[in-house]
């Protein structure tokens, strides 16, 4: 399998922007999957590969540690690690199929990475994928998921 990078790239808008709505409608957390750009005028023009999609159950979020963070959480971490389906692999927080270790990566994901972000982020792949491989590692679990492959140093 060839390692491919990507950047996750997030935008949350805030209570003002809400309340601007001309209809109060709510507006979602959404999580774009972008080829990998470097600077900020580079990424003006920026390739969006997918949309990452946040369920039937609700809707993404960040910034703090609750249900919307865990959905971000699991569809990044699913996408990022290859593993399909978040409700299928068992990390949604919304399927009542949770996979013990998957569930214990996802919450760790939260604590640690999403529930610091601002409103608008970009994270590249190989950051989640060595952020992973960390965890694992400090959770002595050494049955890695296969999408868990890390670029040589050198890439």
């Amino acid at each position: 399998m060839t390692y491919q990078d990507w950047t996750y790239h997030s935008l949350q808008f805030g209570p003002e922007r809400q309340r601007n709505q001309p209809d109060g409608a709510w507006e979602p957390g959404r999580i774009w999957v972008e080829d990998p750009e470097f600077g900020p005028t580079e990424r003006q023009d920026v390739t969006v590969l997918r949309e990452l999609q946040s369920g039937p159950y609700g809707d993404f979020a960040w910034g703090y540690n609750g249900n919307g963070t865990s959905r971000a959480a699991a569809a990044i971490l699913a996408d990022a690690l290859e593993l399909g389906d978040p409700v299928k692999s068992g990390i949604s927080v919304d399927d009542g199929l949770e996979d013990d270790v998957l569930v214990r990566l996802r919450e760790a994901f939260c604590d640690e990475v999403l529930s610091q972000d601002c409103a608008e982020w970009r994270l590249r792949r190989v950051v989640i994928l060595r952020w992973a491989r960390s965890w694992y590692d400090q959770a002595a679990i050494t049955a890695l998921p296969d999408g868990l492959q890390l670029p040589a140093l050198d890439d």
